[in-house]
């Protein structure tokens, strides 16, 4: 019986982070490696748009021939979330939410005549108004609109 396990065969992945995806594949195809690629990165602005993010196994491992490396990428931006209906809401109950969904507030307030303090009755992203429902890029500045507590 001729069996060829390849038992003793050891070949060192290569650290393939920030690369983008035509690298990584030129570099595992030289290896005799094959990849696949997985969906389900948050975006990461330290990484090159759409390059390697996550490998696994890790460079460094020693694998067989022909083993498949899981490459995750660097989705091309933030993932965008809706905007709240904030209208009425406290500026601190505003800012918590909005940082909670994972947006930046803005500490430029814009103030309008409104009997209500500090009371939310708008919100403007780079100068235009946002409506609920409206979606940004997480980490979007948000400005509020608040009422100055004089009608």
């Amino acid at each position: 019986m001729n069996i060829s396990t390849n038992h003793d065969q050891r070949i060192q992945v290569p650290d393939l982070h920030k690369l983008t995806i035509s690298e990584a594949e030129r570099k595992l195809k030289e290896l005799d490696l094959d990849f696949k690629v997985l969906d389900s990165a948050s975006y990461n602005p330290d990484y090159p748009k759409r390059s390697v993010i996550e490998q696994t196994p890790d460079g460094g491992d020693f694998v067989k021939e022909k083993r498949k490396i899981y490459l995750t990428l660097n989705p091309s931006k933030y993932a965008d979330k809706t905007i709240p209906n904030l209208n009425g809401r406290t500026k601190r109950q505003a800012i918590s939410e909005l940082k909670a969904i994972g947006f930046i507030v803005g500490t430029n307030y814009t103030y309008v005549k409104d009997i209500g303090k500090d009371v939310v009755r708008g919100l403007r992203h780079k100068g235009k108004i946002l409506n609920e429902n409206d979606k940004l890029p997480k980490n979007s500045i948000i400005e509020l609109v608040l009422g100055d507590g004089n009608e």
